[in-house]
Formats: C-alpha cells, sequence, structure tokens
C-alpha cells in the first residue's frame, strides 16, 4: 500500500469506464484516495456503483461527481465540494480521461453521396477540442487555484496515434490530441517551480466504449492485433499500471513527456 498513509488522493475526470475507471482500480489498490468526476445516464449507474463499491471495499476513500466536467459551473461545484470533503489531503494524481468528441467527416467519400450524413462543423471542432484537449488547463488552474494539489503533484491526460495519423471522422479529436499534447507540456513548464509535474500518455489501439464510436473500429482492432508485437491490443490495466507508475515517487523528474504504452505497437512498422 505505497500511498496509505500520505492523505493523497487522485482526481480522475472521466472515471466511470475504460482507462479512468482502471486507474482508479489500480491507485485504490495501492492506498490512493479517489476523485471520479464523470457524467453518465441513470440507467447505466447501477453497474458503475458496483464498480465503484469494489474501490471503497479496499478501505480508501471515494468521491463521485455525476455532472458536466466540461461546464464552468459544474467545474467549480465539483472543485468546491473536493476542497471542502478532503480536509488536509491533496491531490497526487490529476488524470484527464475525458472522450467526448465529434466523429463526423469532413467530406463524402468519391463516388458517395449520402444526404443525410453529417460534416464537421466549426462548432464541432471547437467544442471537441475544449472538451478532449484544453480543457486539462480548466482543471489544472481550478485546483491549483484552491490549493489542492500536493508539493509532488502529477497531471496525466491521454492521446493517440490519431496525433500524427489521419483517420476518417477523426479530424476533429486529431485536432484536440494535439492541443492536449501541447497544453501538458505548457504546464509541465509553468507548473514546475509548484511541484506539478505533467505528462502525456499515448495507448496503443484499446477495445473501450470510446474506439467503439470510431467508424471502422472493427477493422482498427483487426490490424492492430496482427502489427502488435505482442499480438494482443493494449488494455486500460495496461495503462492504468503506467499511471501508477507515474504516480510514484520515483518518477518526478519525468515531466513534459509523451510516453507511449502500447507494447511497441507504434513502432512496429
Amino acid at each position: 500500500m505505497k500511498f496509505k498513509e500520505s492523505g493523497y488522493w487522485a482526481l480522475i475526470l472521466g472515471g466511470s469506464s475504460g482507462f479512468g475507471l482502471a486507474s482508479a482500480h489500480k491507485l485504490s489498490e495501492n492506498g490512493m484516495n479517489i476523485i471520479i468526476v464523470h457524467r453518465d445516464r441513470k440507467g447505466s449507474m447501477a453497474k458503475i456503483e458496483e464498480e465503484f463499491q469494489k474501490i471503497r471495499q479496499r478501505g480508501v476513500e471515494l468521491a463521485s461527481f455525476n455532472l458536466d466536467a466540461l461546464s464552468e459551473e459544474g467545474r467549480n461545484s465539483a472543485l468546491s465540494e473536493i476542497q471542502a470533503g478532503i480536509g488536509k489531503g491533496k491531490i497526487r494524481t490529476l488524470l484527464h480521461s475525458i472522450a467526448f468528441g465529434n466523429l463526423k467527416p469532413l467530406v463524402p467519400k468519391p463516388g458517395l453521396n449520402v444526404p443525410d450524413e453529417m460534416y464537421l462543423e466549426d462548432e464541432d471542432f471547437s467544442n471537441t477540442i475544449y472538451a478532449m484537449g484544453t480543457s486539462l488547463i480548466s482543471w489544472v488552474q481550478g485546483a491549483f487555484a484552491k490549493g489542492l494539489f500536493a508539493s509532488d503533484a502529477r497531471v496525466l491526460a491521454l492521446t493517440s496515434e490519431g496525433n500524427e495519423v489521419a483517420w476518417r471522422s477523426y479530424a476533429a479529436v486529431s485536432a484536440a490530441k494535439c492541443a492536449l499534447e501541447s497544453v501538458s507540456r505548457s504546464i509541465a513548464f509553468e507548473f514546475a517551480p509548484y511541484g506539478i509535474r505533467s505528462n502525456i500518455l499515448q495507448p496503443g489501439v484499446t477495445d473501450t466504449p470510446a474506439l467503439r464510436m470510431i467508424p471502422g473500429s472493427d477493422l482498427m482492432k483487426e490490424k492492430m492485433m496482427k502489427r502488435n508485437p505482442f499480438g494482443r491490443l493494449t488494455t486500460p490495466e495496461d495503462v492504468a499500471a503506467v499511471v501508477y507508475l507515474l504516480s510514484l515517487d520515483e518518477s518526478s523528474w519525468i515531466n513534459g513527456a509523451l510516453i507511449r504504452v502500447d507494447g511497441g505497437e507504434k513502432i512496429a512498422g
């Protein structure tokens, strides 16, 4: 139990499924208290609460907020409750795992005329870039202003190979990932004097609810299983293990990095 006596908390944005939930489990297994901000329908909550209860049963504290993490009102409300609720505790790890973006093509495929198909517009780009990119800084600045970060804190966020490879219907998310990486570098530089490190993780293709929303994801999974040196896809637990490693004291000199968590998928040309 590395963190049991530390009073540390992890704040996970988008923590009810996928990478966020896996990270909540991994960190709580090692004694870290957990705060999860998510947005889910009532019909999904029974299954989600089962997962939350598993976390509580490990003897750590868990606070969850089912609200719009992308609104100023939702963010301020959650941060104020966190400030009041964690006492002398501090946020050691902030993980941005929000997957909320527009997956629309830019133009029709040649030879196809789909009258009802929707194409990306300016608003789609701006909403996606904020949700999956620059909202990270809103949360970091908000938590910092309230004095919630530990003296040695870690900010982590998730990108994808779509940051430099073009996939149909992924243009807005790709732009968001590039913005996210830029923001993370700026956090790493400007917040370092306050003990805050910031890094980006790039998982390999992972079978998550977010991936299944991407057109052609089944073919993508099939191709990546063949491409990966280990012959399998990345799992949320693979990524959660690195979130844990980067939360340890020993990782304190890693700052401003992009770390691939893909079993060698990227380099297996």
